[in-house]
């Protein structure tokens, strides 16, 4: 989930975009935008980066390891094929 750094800083970004004509957005309208910010991340099924990136080096790891299995397994097939 998002930390409130981060959808603080959601937050900040939707008031900015709000007219300076309507004045100061009330800290009550801040929460609530943090709030349906969080939720809607929530129900899409978000990641954070952190998490994001922390699977794709799993990923990699698991990608390397098979293709060194698959390397073995020929090589393995190659030898018994001659012998």
């Amino acid at each position: 989930m998002f930390n409130p750094q981060q959808l603080e800083g959601l937050a900040r970004k939707v008031l900015d975009i709000i007219p300076a004509e309507m004045g100061q957005a009330p800290e009550a309208l801040k929460s609530q935008i943090k709030a349906t910010l969080a939720r809607a991340l929530q129900d899409m099924d978000v990641v954070t980066r952190e998490e994001f990136d922390t699977q794709a080096a799993v990923l990699a790891k698991t990608r390397a390891k098979l293709d060194a299995l698959e390397k073995r397994l020929s090589d393995w097939e190659t030898d018994n094929k001659v012998n």
